[in-house]
């Protein structure tokens, strides 16, 4: 089902699904333990955040209030891969059947042209340029200090992948800009 439309009138930047902000729960999905974050889709601000084994983010994505979901696909350019990322593949079918509400897709790639413009940039890059855009007083590494929180206080491992792929995807595909890569309702 294409719900483009649906899609970018609920996640439009500044909109409210019924005048409640719209949270987005973005994912970086690996074989065993997956990198999540909600975001406020108007501030942009992470508001939980963590990486848990699959089978509890699993039910994080059958429970949780959240009003989009948004998924860090895997992309093959050409080299073998193995069993992690075929496991890995079927982890992104297991979070997309269960969502309970709509799902969208972004590739790293789509990312590291956004956030670095650079399709070469590593993790390190991309980390990098979210500090420098969105860190407001610890410019070293955007966390700041337990007494002193700034924007990415606690963030460690995939939660900066996760954040980076549900940036990406409300900046890239929820504005009205772009395609829309909603390829869902998996409202089951």
């Amino acid at each position: 089902m294409n719900l483009n439309n649906g899609a970018r009138s609920l996640g439009r930047m500044g909109c409210t699904n019924g005048g409640n902000r719209v949270k987005i729960l973005a994912l970086d999905p690996g074989d065993t333990y997956t990198g999540y974050c909600f975001i406020d889709q108007e501030t942009l601000r992470p508001i939980r955040f963590g990486k848990e084994a699959n089978h509890i983010v699993l039910l994080m994505v059958q429970l949780e209030a959240y009003d989009f979901l948004v998924i860090e696909r895997v992309a093959s350019y050409g080299m073998a891969v193995g069993k992690h990322v075929f496991e890995t593949c079927e982890w992104v079918g297991r979070f997309s059947q269960a969502s309970t509400s709509p799902v969208g897709y972004i590739y790293r790639q789509d990312e590291k042209l956004h956030i670095c413009h650079d399709s070469r940039a590593k993790d390190a890059n991309i980390r990098r340029a979210l500090i420098d855009r969105f860190a407001i007083k610890d410019k070293k590494n955007g966390k700041g200090s337990k007494k002193d929180p700034d924007w990415f206080y606690q963030f460690y491992s995939d939660v900066w992948a996760a954040y980076a792929a549900g940036i990406t995807y409300i900046e890239t595909e929820m504005t009205g800009r772009a395609s829309g890569k909603v390829e869902k309702d998996s409202g089951v």
